[in-house]
C-alpha cells in the first residue's frame, strides 16, 4: 500500500484481546507524537473485545471470567491505565488476610508468612509451619550452603527447585503456585522464561533464600504503590505466596481496561466478527489481509496479535518455517468456574485469598480464589464468590468434560476442603480453549528465532502472551512494542 507525503498509512491489527487493543492504542499515540499520519484498523474474529478478559456485572456482583488483576511490579499496565485516565479507578487487594493456603492430605495449610513462591524469607513462621515436614524444612534451608551453578543455563522448574530446595518444596509449593500460574507441567516449564530472578539470585547472592531476603529488606522488588503501604510503625501487612500487595484491579472489574482502550479508538477502526482468513505480502511492499466474508484490505503495516496457533496458521501462507516455529509452542486449555454462595453456607473462615492444590493431591481443581476476600465490593453483603480453576497441562482430560461434569467435580473439591455442602446460589463457567502458552525449556531461544524471522519482513510484528510473558502487563508491553516497531519502519 503506497502512501504519498502526508497521506495516512494504514496499519492493520489482527486480534482484539488486550495485546491487540494496546497495540492499536499505541499506534494512535505514537502517530500523534511522531506526526506520522496513521489509519488503524483492528480486526477481531469474535463478537466482543477483550479476549481472555471477561467481566460480568449484575446487581451488586462483579464476576471475572478471566484475569481479575494485574501486577504493578511490571509497570506497563499501570502506566497505560494512567494514560487512559483510569488510574483513579485502580483498587488494591485488601490488606487483611493476604495469605495463601495449600491443600495437603485433605486439609488446607497456611503458607507461612514471608514464604515467596518457593522459598522462605522469615524463619520463625517457616519452622512453625505444618505444611512442610522437618526433613523438608532442613532440605530447603540447605539452599543457603549449596554451591551455585557456574554457568547460567535454562532448566525446568522441577530441576531448579529439586536442585536448590528438594522434592518436597517442589511438590508442596513450587508446582501448585508457579506451575499453577502457567497451568504448566513443572518438568517442562522454563525458569529463564518465567522466573529468571530466581536464577539471578542464585548467581548473585549464592542462594535464592539469601537473594529473596536481600530483596525484601532493600525493597527493590516494590512498585511505588507498594512502597507506600505500611502501618504507623513502618511494617507492611503480612502476606505469603504471590506478592499480593503488588496486585491491583479496577473498581468495576478488568473490563474497564478493555472498554477504556476501545473507547480511545475511532469507531470505524474496529471490526468485530471479522475473522481473518489470510495475510500475504502485497506487490507494493505492504500487506494484503482477507477476512472470511471475502473482503480484503491493503495495509502498509501489520500486527498479528492473535493466539499463537492462529498466528501460525496465518503466516503459513508466506513463511512455512516461521509457521512451524510458532506452531511448536504448546498450548493448554483451562476453565474458570465462578460460584456464588451465602456466607453462612461456608464453614471455612476464608481468612486468605484462596488456596492452591498440588498435583500430588489428585483432585480436580488446581486452585480456588476467594474473590470477595481478595477485592472489596465484588458481591452484596453476606454473599461470597469463589473462583475455581480447572484444566491446564497436567489435567487436560478435565477440560474435555461437560460444564455440568466440571461443576460436579469442583463442588466435590470445595466440599472436601472448605466443608461446603449447600448448593451455590449461582454458577457460571468460562472456558479458555488453547489459551495458555506453555513456555518450555529453551523457549527464549525459540522466541529469538521467531523474532529474527519476523524482522526479515517489512512492517510486520507479533504480539501476545506466547513470547515474553503471559500476564496482562506482558501482553500490553508486547502490543506496545509491536506498534513502535511497525511505526519505526514506516517512518
Amino acid at each position: 500500500m503506497e502512501s504519498g507525503p502526508g497521506e495516512k498509512q494504514r496499519v492493520i491489527v489482527v486480534g482484539g484481546g488486550v495485546s491487540g487493543l494496546a497495540a492499536a492504542h499505541r499506534l494512535l499515540e505514537l502517530s500523534s507524537e511522531w506526526a506520522l499520519p496513521v489509519e488503524v484498523l483492528l480486526l477481531e474474529a469474535s463478537n466482543r473485545l477483550g479476549g481472555a478478559i471477561s467481566t460480568r456485572s449484575y446487581g451488586d456482583f462483579i464476576v471475572e471470567g478471566g484475569a481479575d488483576s494485574f501486577i504493578t511490579q511490571k509497570p506497563w499496565a499501570l502506566e497505560l491505565c494512567k494514560r487512559l485516565d483510569i488510574g483513579n479507578r485502580i483498587i488494591k487487594t485488601n490488606d487483611q488476610s493476604r495469605r495463601t493456603f495449600v491443600a495437603l492430605n485433605g486439609r488446607l495449610h497456611a503458607l507461612p508468612d514471608g514464604f515467596i513462591m518457593l522459598a522462605p524469607t522469615k524463619w520463625r513462621p517457616f519452622f512453625a509451619s505444618t505444611l512442610f515436614s522437618w526433613f523438608g524444612k532442613l532440605r530447603m534451608a540447605m539452599d543457603l550452603v549449596l554451591p551455585s551453578r557456574k554457568k547460567v543455563e535454562d532448566e525446568s522448574l522441577s530441576s531448579f527447585v529439586k536442585r536448590r530446595f528438594g522434592r518436597e518444596a517442589l511438590e508442596r509449593a513450587a508446582q501448585p503456585m508457579i506451575g499453577g500460574i502457567y497451568t504448566a507441567d513443572p518438568d517442562e516449564l522454563s525458569m529463564l522464561a518465567t522466573f529468571p530472578k530466581f536464577i539471578e539470585m542464585e548467581q548473585s547472592a549464592g542462594s535464592v533464600i539469601r537473594g529473596l531476603i536481600e530483596q525484601e529488606t532493600s525493597g527493590q522488588d516494590e512498585s511505588p504503590e507498594t512502597a507506600r503501604e505500611s502501618d504507623a510503625r513502618g511494617r507492611k501487612p503480612a502476606e505469603s505466596g504471590a506478592r499480593y500487595s503488588m496486585f491491583v484491579s479496577l473498581d468495576e472489574g478488568m473490563q474497564v481496561l478493555v472498554d477504556s482502550l476501545a473507547g480511545r479508538l475511532p469507531r470505524d477502526s474496529l471490526r468485530l466478527d471479522a475473522a481473518v482468513s489470510s495475510v500475504v505480502p502485497n506487490a507494493s511492499g505492504g500487506w494484503k489481509v482477507v477476512i472470511g466474508s471475502g473482503e480484503s484490505f491493503d495495509a502498509s503495516g501489520l500486527i498479528l496479535a492473535t493466539p499463537v496457533n492462529g498466528t501460525a496458521r496465518l503466516v503459513a501462507d508466506f513463511d512455512a518455517a516461521l509457521a512451524a516455529d510458532l506452531a511448536s509452542i504448546p498450548l493448554a486449555s483451562s476453565a474458570v468456574l465462578n460460584l456464588v454462595y451465602a456466607r453462612t453456607d461456608i464453614p471455612h473462615s476464608l481468612e486468605g485469598f484462596g488456596f492452591v492444590v498440588p498435583a500430588i493431591e489428585k483432585r480436580s481443581i488446581i486452585a480456588c480464589s476467594f474473590a470477595t476476600v481478595k477485592f472489596s465490593r465484588r458481591a452484596p453483603q453476606g454473599k461470597v464468590i469463589l473462583r475455581a480453576f480447572l484444566g491446564g497441562a497436567l489435567q487436560p482430560d478435565i477440560y474435555s468434560l461437560s460444564d455440568a461434569e466440571m461443576e460436579t467435580l469442583a463442588r466435590a473439591d470445595l466440599e472436601h476442603y472448605l466443608g461446603i455442602r449447600a448448593a451455590p446460589l449461582s454458577v457460571s463457567l468460562t472456558r479458555h480453549p488453547q489459551s495458555m502458552p506453555q513456555l518450555h525449556v529453551g523457549h527464549l531461544d525459540l522466541v529469538s528465532r521467531i523474532e529474527s524471522r519476523v524482522r526479515t519482513y517489512n512492517a510486520l510484528a507479533l504480539a501476545g502472551n506466547a513470547y515474553h510473558g503471559v500476564g496482562i502487563p506482558d501482553c500490553i508491553h508486547s502490543g506496545e512494542l509491536a506498534a513502535e516497531s511497525v511505526l519505526r519502519q514506516l517512518s
